[in-house]
């Protein structure tokens, strides 16, 4: 019998009547014949209410027991879920990750999956359950609860529908797919009916808050079809999926916006072999995320190289690199926290030249300057000052007719 994995975000589940709406979704495909395990998120702001918590009491956590207590919210969700399943007639069974034996690394609060032993979601799908597990969270070897950061339930579900060979893994939201830009600020936003892991995955990466990035990496590497779709309306949603040529006919499929975000910059650091690796190997210990980094030479004793961060890791980052400034010859750091970063994003960019062009064009019309740009095969992103980001982002969705669907904007090669 085919699996499904379905994911239930926390607005999908905050309240007893949109849980017993969650459920029906379940039943719905229990009747189409499908065995189906469900991975929810905390009900709401609750997560955002216990870290409230925790810094009342300490206002630095220790990241361990950050992990024991946000890893409860979950757990209150699949419980939830089973008991309303229950009510509806339904065999249903919760567990935590570690029940499961979601085994991670021991990263706490970051931490990533190592592998999920699926024997007993097995055993209880073929005795005709319907089997939750608490998103977002697992143990180490350690048998420590561990979380996967802030979306990991999608990395959850994701994974799930890996190990156990999944039909498919929709992701339930409470929006209706994956739209060009974030249709809160830019209105005319329209949603994509499909779009390739690469292209999400870049603008998960770059701050599109529908999926969580490691989970469109688990998507690509074993061929997981995602469904984004909405848990409020039964209509088709967006679809992420392996690139397929017509992909290409489109220039760019999307935009993005991230605005909590920092960049520091070394000035003068000594221009020899090595100083990068030991600046990053630094950062990589002090657990710091790094963005887009860009490194120029000024002479040839001397270079400044800059990064960005999320301002989630700024603090740990300039500690790391004020430990470190001397070591490399470093004259001094800057540091800019009113910064954002404005991203475009389309395979279509593999084949289509003219794609820079429009957008510096876009962004010099509407009198926004850029601080520093960096690309890859398909993004081109650029930094802007923070207060000016919805602006640029309103530009270049303009200039790329991100308000149309992509139908309408397919070109041929060129």
């Amino acid at each position: 019998m085919a699996i499904i994995v379905q994911k239930f975000g926390g607005t999908s589940v905050a309240d007893a009547q949109k849980i017993r709406r969650a459920a029906q979704r379940a039943i719905n495909a229990v009747k189409k014949g499908f065995q189906v395990v469900i991975v929810a998120s905390a009900r709401g702001q609750q997560t955002d209410e216990l870290i409230a918590d925790a810094l009342e009491v300490n206002p630095n956590p220790p990241k361990r027991e950050m992990d024991q207590l946000l890893s409860t919210g979950e757990q209150q969700s699949v419980s939830l879920f089973a008991m309303a399943l229950q009510a509806m007639g339904y065999d249903a069974i919760s567990f935590t990750g570690g029940q499961i034996r979601m085994l991670t690394d021991s990263v706490h609060t970051k931490a990533r999956i190592k592998s999920v032993d699926t024997t007993r979601i097995k055993k209880h799908l073929d005795e005709g359950k319907i089997v939750l597990v608490a998103g977002f969270q697992g143990i180490d070897e350690n048998d420590d609860i561990t979380t996967l950061g802030r979306g990991g339930s999608d990395t959850t579900a994701v994974a799930l529908a890996a190990v156990l060979k999944a039909q498919e893994c929709e992701i339930y939201t409470d929006v209706d797919g994956v739209y060009t830009t974030d249709p809160r600020i830019f209105k005319k936003a329209v949603k994509l009916k499909q779009i390739s892991y690469d292209e999400m995955l870049e603008m998960a990466s770059l701050g599109a808050g529908v999926m969580h990035s490691r989970s469109i990496e688990f998507g690509k590497k074993f061929n997981v079809k995602i469904h984004v779709r909405s848990s409020l309306e039964e209509k088709e949603g967006t679809m992420i999926i392996h690139e397929v040529p017509e992909m290409e006919g489109v220039v760019v499929s999307g935009a993005t916006i991230q605005k909590d975000m920092a960049k520091l910059t070394l000035i003068g650091v000594d221009n020899k072999p090595g100083n990068a690796a030991r600046i990053f190997a630094h950062l990589a210990k002090a657990k710091v995320v790094v963005n887009d980094i860009i490194q120029t030479e000024v002479s040839d004793k001397k270079a400044n190289l800059s990064f960005t961060v999320g301002t989630n890791d700024l603090a740990p980052a300039k500690e790391a690199i004020t430990e470190i400034k001397d070591e490399v010859g470093c004259d001094k750091i800057l540091v800019h926290d009113d910064i954002a970063e404005i991203s475009v994003v389309g395979v279509g960019m593999r084949t289509h030249y003219g794609v820079a062009d429009k957008m510096f064009n876009a962004l010099a019309k509407a009198k926004i300057n850029i601080d520093s740009i960096t690309t890859s095969e398909i993004r081109i992103s650029c930094i802007v000052k923070q207060e000016q980001a919805e602006k640029a982002l309103e530009a270049v969705c303009l200039a790329f007719e991100l308000d149309k669907a992509a139908e309408k904007r397919t070109k041929a090669k060129k």
